[in-house]
């Protein structure tokens, strides 16, 4: 069944009022629904951004539902928000899949988070505390270290450390939160250049001059430092997208 063939959400029963759940001394239904939904959605999230669910892979109702136990109605709502985020794709006589932009599309959106990380990292450099700073530094060191180890899996969970550092260090939260949801809709096709083990160290030398521009309080460098930083994952991307 496609996603079009789905009840839309406004035909869900209308959920009881706080004071009447009250009464009854029991969890409304919708409530766990939505619940179980949304569990759902970030356990499939998580998958799709660490590359267990490739682009291109279908979602199967009946076998999400299977694997995790649960009914159907949960997962189409799951689905449902997956496809709202950008993160799958609604295909028609395919149902959902994880979401394939072309190139084109990936361009502007690395565009946007070259952009936007800038803008986090002109900020950090401008507010963050003196505390978070040597935190960014050891982050950086742990960075360093796994450069040279080769392990991919590692460096990417670290890197992730790494940037929401600088978010939070911006001290602004409404620019932290779109940075990160750019970075979620990017983070399938980032992965994939880290099995190339030259480009750790390569990350790991352009975080370099980002961290020194923050700690030294120039927002200007900070900022061309993470922007160029952006750019040249987005460069490094196109290449490894031929290659394969």
């Amino acid at each position: 069944m496609s996603l079009d063939d789905l009840p839309a959400r406004g035909s869900q029963a209308v959920a009881q009022p706080e004071t009447a759940v009250r009464r009854v001394d029991r969890p409304s239904p919708l409530r766990d629904k939505v619940t179980r939904a949304e569990e759902l959605r970030l356990q499939l999230a998580d998958e799709i951004v660490r590359g267990v669910l490739p682009p291109g892979s279908g979602l199967d109702e009946t076998d999400i539902a299977r694997r995790f136990s649960v009914s159907r109605t949960p997962v189409r709502e799951a689905l449902r928000q997956l496809v709202a985020s950008g993160l799958v794709e609604a295909r028609a006589h395919r149902g959902a899949v994880v979401a394939q932009p072309s190139l084109d599309r990936l361009t502007e959106m690395f565009e946007a988070m070259a952009e936007l990380e800038a803008l986090c990292a002109g900020l950090a450099a401008e507010r963050m505390p003196p505390g978070d700073r040597q935190k960014l530094e050891a982050i950086h060191e742990e960075l360093r270290v796994l450069s040279h180890a080769g392990n991919p899996e590692r460096f990417h969970a670290v890197n992730e450390r790494f940037h929401n550092a600088i978010y939070a260090g911006s001290q602004n939260g409404y620019i932290a939160e779109m940075a990160l949801a750019t970075r979620v809709r990017v983070q399938p096709f980032r992965r994939a250049q880290f099995r190339n083990l030259g480009r750790l160290a390569k990350s790991h030398a352009e975080h370099d001059r980002v961290v020194v521009a923050i700690m030294r309080g120039d927002k200007a460098g900070a900022a061309a430092a993470m922007r160029a930083h952006i750019e040249l994952v987005r460069g490094e991307y196109e290449i490894y997208a031929v290659s394969v």
